[in-house]
């Protein structure tokens, strides 16, 4: 079993991220959800955007690191688009991490850091032609050639935040195809 803190997008924490959640629960995996936004989700990713902007990117990415940090540190740390942006992070600077699901995103690895830390395992997942995933996808392609303990899987198609099955851009066969390579990774993860 592995322990999961789950950082939502910029759309909120919707019920589509709750589905996923609940279904690394029924695969045996303890799964934290921050809120970062206190129950406020939006239509789309522009609404989100400008809440975020309003409440201070940094603030929110704060918050989500002071609840991460309130659970201890062998935890996998995984992320949908903005949530990224913390999940990175942890992974890549919180002594003990245990693994880092990047979804929809992937920052440069220089970010944070002048390499990914060694043993930590890390899958990245996004749409060839979304258009946000398209500018990250260099950076995960190097960060993906940088480790042995990295995989890249990049689909077919162009849409941003698909594995969200409350939203419109859902791809029921590619979110179906990601939870199984989720799965598969945590099972893995000591």
């Amino acid at each position: 079993m592995a322990e999961v803190v789950l950082y939502h997008h910029v759309q909120g924490l919707t019920d589509g991220l709750r589905a996923f959640a609940d279904e690394l629960r029924r695969a045996g995996h303890a799964v934290h959800m921050p809120d970062l936004f206190e129950g406020r989700t939006f239509a789309s990713i522009e609404e989100g955007f400008a809440f975020a902007r309003g409440a201070g990117f940094e603030q929110l990415r704060e918050r989500g690191i002071a609840e991460a940090e309130a659970l201890g540190p062998a935890l996998v740390y995984a992320g949908f688009s903005f949530g990224v942006t913390i999940a990175q992070r942890l992974a890549q600077t919180r002594s003990g991490a245990r693994g880092a699901l990047l979804i929809d995103s992937c920052l440069p690895l220089t970010e944070f850091g002048k390499a990914w830390p060694a043993g930590v395992p890390v899958q990245i997942h996004g749409k060839e032609a979304d258009e946000y995933f398209e500018e990250d996808l260099p950076s995960a392609r190097e960060l993906a050639s940088s480790t042995p303990h990295a995989e890249l899987f990049v689909y077919p198609g162009d849409q941003h935040l698909f594995a969200d099955s409350s939203l419109p851009a859902y791809d029921a066969e590619a979110a179906g195809t990601l939870l199984d390579r989720v799965r598969a990774f945590l099972a893995s993860v000591r």
